[in-house]
Parts: structure tokens; C-alpha cells; sequence
């Protein structure tokens, strides 16, 4: 764990100078295994609200939670069921069901007009669970608030402006996903698990919240090692796409999610995607590239990048690779 350090947003915002050059660089050091652990300022009520009404939705018969697949949309809002999604590393899909959404843009938006399917009808379980709907916006406006402000540190330890990644993320593609993890005793066979490891396709992800261990982390000696954060702290992990920003300065953040001997029962957790709009171009920054590392990343279309990822993962449901 002490590869995996505990930095203070709230210090970096609040604090002296040399408080925030000290979350900065204990943010880019702990950053080389990509993942984090920060102090937040999120609603623990908003959170019990939440992950209360999410696991009443779990809860239902499986015919009611299906009510609320959305065909077509690629697992960017709505249910998804067990043994779909499947690591892009792996021919096995994932013992986990999910339930995603984010904001929805105006119709005559710039961004829904040339992604249609980036911004598909928001689909909930409001008939389900009412009420669900507001509890689930208001969690996912605060998660990504705060993944906004965690991103001006990155900025800041990358030689940009702290605003660098702010105008990027406005109206981009964030997915809030909500992960139940059926008890393992359930599984089809001994070879599937939880969620194989993986790197996420985004900039950064937020974990505010877990009902159990399971999630762990890869080193660069290729040792798991479990990812505790410690009490009112979150998680966050760094994505593809940020990889590619920063050249490789900041690496992927390698994990995965597997049943603890100790636990026998199901797990619970809800995570925040951060994705800039699908027109940015991800390009490395000048201040990555250097003649100790020379520019690794050709220019490419978020978008395209997305759906890359997405193909990969499995869920394309017109061109699964994975029955």
C-alpha cells in the first residue's frame, strides 16, 4: 500500500502554497502506480441515498431490472446485465450487473446533434425505485465536480495551467456506473471473476464507495496489492486517455476486482468515468515530451478512442466478441 498514497484536495484548494506543491507532488508520485487516495467533501447522505437506492434495484426480479436495458447505446445508460461486459484482456466475461447514466444534453446541443450516440435518452429505474432518478443526477453533478477539481492537481504536476483539462470536460461523456457483484458462490464457472483486470478508457475514474475489498491494484512488479482508502477518502485511478495526454508520464492505472477469501457475500460499488467531449483531441502536452521520452502517442479523436474501447470490452450489442 505504501506504493499508493493519501494527498488532501481539499488543501491543495484551501491551503498554502507549499501545501499545494505538496499535494501536487505526492499526487504525481502516487499517480506512478495510477491510483490515488484523496480527502473529499462529498455528502455522506447523498451517498447513503444513493447506494441505498441502487441496491433496491439490484434487489429486483431480473425482469423488472431489464425494463431498464436501452438497446443500442452501447452500456452509456441503462441496465446491463451479468456476464456481458468482458475485459478487453480476457475471453471471460465479468460476474457483474450495472446500471449507467449521465447527463443529458438539449436536444439542438452541438455535441448530441454530431454524437447521437454519445447522448442517448437517459434511461432509469424511476418506475422501479421513484425518486431514484433525481438522488442519481444530483450523485453524479457532485462526483464529477469533484473530478474536476482533482484534475487541476494533475494539470498543475504536468506543467499546464490548473484549468488545463476544465473546458474538456464541460458536457463531456462522463458515465456514473453502478456495479453489483454477485456473490461468487453464484458464478457459471470457477474461471469467471468479478471484473478481470483492465485499465479504464477515461481521464480519471472516482470511487467514493465500496460495500466490501475486492478491487486491487497492479504494480509495476506486477504484484496485487489491495486498494483500502483510508475513512471519508476516494479513490482515484487514471485512464487511457490520460495516459496518452501526458505521453506516458502518467500510466494507465492497471486493476482489478476479485472476491476476498474472507468475503462470501455480494459487493456494491458505484464509480465515475471521466471523459472529456468525444471532439478533443488527445495529443500530447509539450511538457511530457522530451529526449528522454519522445512523443509515444500519435494525435487521435476521443470519440474514437471510445469506441475502440467499447468494441473491446464488449459491449457493442450488434458486434459482440464475447457471446
Amino acid at each position: 500500500m505504501s506504493d499508493i498514497l493519501d494527498v488532501d484536495l481539499l488543501a491543495f484548494e484551501q491551503g498554502s502554497q507549499t501545501a499545494r506543491n505538496a499535494v501536487v507532488d505526492g499526487t504525481m508520485r502516487s499517480l506512478r502506480s495510477g491510483f490515488v487516495f484523496t480527502r473529499h467533501d462529498l455528502s455522506s447522505d447523498l451517498l447513503d441515498t444513493a447506494y441505498g437506492m441502487l441496491e433496491q434495484f439490484f434487489g429486483l426480479p431480473v425482469d423488472d431490472k431489464r425494463q431498464s436495458v436501452a438497446e443500442g447505446t452501447h452500456g452509456q445508460t441503462g441496465y446491463t446485465g451479468l456476464l456481458v461486459e468482458t475485459a478487453a484482456v480476457s475471453d471471460v466475461p465479468d460476474w457483474k450487473e450495472m446500471l449507467n447514466w449521465g447527463l443529458e444534453l438539449p436536444a439542438g446541443h452541438p455535441l448530441r446533434r454530431k454524437y447521437p450516440s454519445r447522448y442517448p435518452d437517459r434511461v432509469l429505474p424511476e418506475a422501479q425505485v421513484p425518486g431514484i432518478t433525481e438522488v442519481l443526477e444530483r450523485f453524479h453533478r457532485s462526483v464529477l465536480d469533484l473530478q474536476r477539481r482533482f484534475l487541476r492537481i494533475i494539470a498543475t504536476g504536468i506543467g499546464c495551467h490548473e484549468t488545463f483539462f476544465d473546458k474538456m470536460t464541460i458536457d463531456g461523456t462522463t458515465l456514473t456506473r453502478a456495479i453489483h457483484y454477485p456473490a461468487m458462490e453464484g458464478a457459471p464457472g470457477a474461471d469467471h471473476v468479478w471484473a478481470a483486470e483492465h485499465a479504464d478508457i477515461n481521464l480519471i475514474t472516482a470511487l467514493p464507495r465500496a460495500s466490501a475489498k475486492g478491487l486491487q491494484v497492479r504494480l509495476d512488479d506486477g504484484e496485487w496489492v489491495d486498494a483500502i482508502p483510508p475513512d471519508e477518502g476516494v479513490i482515484v485511478n487514471t485512464g487511457i486517455m490520460l495516459e496518452h495526454i501526458t505521453n506516458g508520464v502518467i500510466p494507465s492505472g492497471w486493476h482489478r476486482v476479485v472476491a476476498d477469501p474472507d468475503h462470501a457475500g455480494d459487493r456494491y460499488s458505484v464509480v465515475q468515468f471521466c471523459h472529456p467531449t468525444p471532439w478533443t483531441i488527445l495529443d500530447p502536452v509539450a511538457s511530457c515530451i522530451t529526449s528522454d521520452n519522445p512523443q509515444r502517442f500519435a494525435p487521435i479523436e476521443a470519440g474514437d478512442r471510445l469506441d475502440e474501447v467499447i468494441y473491446e470490452i464488449n459491449l457493442v450489442e450488434d458486434a459482440r466478441r464475447v457471446d
